[in-house]
């Protein structure tokens, strides 16, 4: 069985790595613009399900895996993108700041030899501690978090700035939700530990 991650994110791909099985990359084509009103739970889940169609289309009855994943930020309701830039990322902590953020990971596996089609919505919840100027712009000089969504990463220096973390899973944090992603191929007959590439 092959798997092809429908993301080039060097996050995911990192997470990946971790499971022990062989994978590679494809990029999807896939407009990730918002519905107007659309909540961040259902845009997750819907963009997670568009890369993965987009790149399942073109492995149609292969004996492989296609593994989509997105996240989206919400804060007051209002999803939260990635910042881009030092002063995008400064407003979206200071606005952070003292509050809480849910982070909703949606995953889709599809198998492309059956054609059927397994997801999962993943919640994670990060509390930040009430933070000055001072200490966003020093972590943000130092970790330069510009191409994650909350601007932070809580692998590395990002911790730093939490208060409290709730949720199973904090790789959906990172990106791809591996407990998730090891019940969806469970569904499917898929038990990761019997498959291992051991010699």
């Amino acid at each position: 069985m092959k798997f092809i991650l429908a993301s080039t994110s060097k996050y995911r791909q990192a997470l990946l790595k971790r499971l022990c099985i062989p994978f590679t990359c494809e990029s999807p084509e896939v407009d990730e613009t918002p519905y107007p009103q659309e909540a961040g739970d259902k845009l997750a889940l819907r963009l997670a399900l568009a890369k993965a169609n987009a790149i399942a289309n073109t492995h149609s009855g292969e004996h492989c895996y296609i593994i989509g994943s997105d996240q989206v930020a919400v804060v007051n309701d209002l999803p939260v993108g990635k910042p881009g830039n030092f002063e995008n990322a400064f407003k979206q902590l200071r606005q952070a700041s003292g509050q809480s953020i849910t982070f909703y990971t949606g995953l889709v596996v599809i198998n492309c030899l059956t054609g059927k089609t397994f997801s999962l919505l993943e919640p994670f919840t990060v509390k930040f501690r009430s933070l000055s100027d001072t200490q966003i712009a020093n972590y943000l000089k130092i970790e330069m978090p510009y191409d994650c969504a909350g601007s932070f990463k809580c692998e590395g220096l990002g911790i730093a700035l939490f208060e409290a973390m709730e949720g199973r899973d904090p790789n959906s944090l990172i990106g791809l939700p591996l407990i998730g992603f090891l019940e969806l191929l469970r569904l499917q007959g898929f038990e990761l530990l019997d498959h291992l590439p051991i010699d």
